[in-house]
Parts: structure tokens; sequence; C-alpha cells
């Protein structure tokens, strides 16, 4: 049973951050208008905050639930799509004076989904507070997808959980305008393989960012990328049974990483992080090792 999802990858400059708020309501209608079939539409870290500093990243904070966001769901709701729209500076009243660099998934009902915190803010360059939980989210008939913000890739320990806790694509917005994109490629491919996922990667285009998007197959194989820092969208069909088939029989027919261990296998210590790989709860199908 095929489960496809037209998804499109927006890599682009940030708009500024005095823009008009139908700027980006504009450029999403314009990108539907060519690109009429797509579900799923992904765009850079911060997309919507250019030309700041860190004062003006705190001014530009806002709740989950504030304007900022209300707007963009009802955007969602009113093209009937999955939005992700980079990310956004949020406030919350339960951590006066911090300020997390969040993502959003929103419905085509115009509803948020799921809302996710960069878990490793860019030290020391960036001044963002560091979220505390990996999030998920289920797009119906498609599959579950996570969240992984620009410098969350350098961290295997966040999408091991995410697959673990069932996603079978990785979105990652980048606003990456260094020369360590070229890092970034071999993690986004690296990420894939060893977790046997998909990883949509969307960077910022020029000044903003250097571009080179791309996603990633669950094999590690590149399907669809940009060729340097210039706007452009990558547009793919997504189909998560690809995930199955190859956690079922092994990347390219052999590895079966997700099949590694027996329950009668001994647990193994993780004296780094004072925890334990216990081998009934390894595999992300089994049920009961599923967080609650």
């Amino acid at each position: 049973m095929s489960r496809p999802l037209p998804v499109a990858l927006v890599q682009e400059s940030s708009i500024p951050i005095d823009a008009p708020p139908d700027r980006f309501t504009g450029d999403v209608e314009r990108l539907l208008a060519k690109f009429p079939q797509t579900r799923l539409v992904i765009y850079p870290e911060l997309h919507l905050l250019d030309h700041i500093d860190d004062e003006q990243l705190r001014d530009a904070a806002e709740p989950i639930d504030g304007p900022r966001l209300t707007r963009l769901a009802e955007l969602a709701g009113d093209l009937g799509i999955w939005l992700v729209p980079g990310s956004v500076c949020e406030s919350d009243a339960d951590h006066p004076g911090a300020v997390f660099n969040t993502t959003v998934a929103l419905s085509p009902q115009g509803k948020l989904v799921a809302s996710y915190r960069k878990i490793f803010p860019w030290r020391p360059y960036e001044m963002f507070e560091p979220g505390d939980r990996f999030v998920v989210f289920d797009i119906p008939e498609a599959g579950r997808f996570g969240f992984s913000i620009c410098y969350d890739a350098w961290f295997p320990e966040l999408a091991r959980h995410l697959a673990w806790m069932g996603a079978e694509a990785i979105i990652n917005p980048v606003m990456t305008t260094t020369s360590d994109r070229a890092q970034e490629l071999v993690l986004a491919r690296a990420n894939a393989i060893v977790n046997q996922v998909y990883v949509l990667s969307v960077n910022a285009a020029g000044p903003r960012g250097v571009g080179q998007s791309l996603i990633v197959d669950p094999e590690g194989r590149v399907r669809v990328q940009t060729g340097g820092p210039h706007p452009e969208v990558l547009t793919d069909v997504l189909d998560l049974d690809d995930v199955t088939r190859v956690r079922r029989f092994g990347t390219a027919g052999l590895n079966r990483m997700w099949s590694q261990f027996r329950e009668s296998d001994a647990t193994l210590e993780l004296p780094l992080y004072e925890g334990r790989i216990t081998p009934s709860r390894w595999n992300p199908d089994n049920p009961s090792a599923q967080p609650s």
C-alpha cells in the first residue's frame, strides 16, 4: 500500500522582519499555483525574521498562541495544506526572559498540530534557550514526521530518538550561512542511513544562507538537491512505505539496525547518559516501548 505525499522545500532568503503579513501569504499562494499538488510546504529556519540581531529576536518573540502563529495557521487552513513556515521566536510566560527557536506543523484544518523548540542552539553564536523534548506528529494517510532544527542535526541522539518514537521522516529547517554546510550534507545522509528515515533539510538562499537543500531517502540516497545558494523549490513525492521496506529487508537488502537486539541480550549500559539500551525497548515497532 503506497502512502504518497507531495512535498515542496522552499529554498528562499528570509523575509524582512518588518514586511507586511500578506507578503508571506502571497509567496505561499504563488508556490501552490505553480505546484498545485503539493500537500506539505517547508521553509527554512527563521524564514520570517530577516535582518535581525539578538535584540530584534527578543522583540519578535511571541507566545505559541500569539498573533503571528494564529495568522499562519489560518493561512494553512485557507489553502488546505500542511505548512512548516520555518521557525519563529517563541516566548513563554513560564520561562520569563527566555526566547526559543521554535518550528511548528500547521494542518489543512488551520490547527497547530505540533511545536518543537530547538534542543541544540548553535553555541556560542545563538542566544536561544534550548528545548527539552523530542517532537513527532502524524500526517494522516502519509506517516509520522519528526522535527530537527539546523544544528540539531550534529547530535545523533536527536535523530535516533525521533526514529525510535516512530518518525519516518525528519524535517530539518536550516539557516546556514557558513562553510560547514558541506558537513551538514554528510550528516543529512548519515542520519537517514543510521535511522532508516527520510531527511528533508531546507536551507535559506543567499544572502541569509548558502542553500544546498536536499531530500535524502531511508537508504541515504539523495533524491533531489539544489545546486547552490540561489532561490529554488525542491519538489518530490515521498512514499513513507519505503521506510517500512528498508527496515524490513535492510539497507541495501542487508542491514537491519532496528532488529539488532534479541530480548535475551544483556542490557547495554550507557555511562555517558546514565542510562541503558534495553533490548526489549529498542525497536520502534514495539508499542510497549513507546512513550505514553
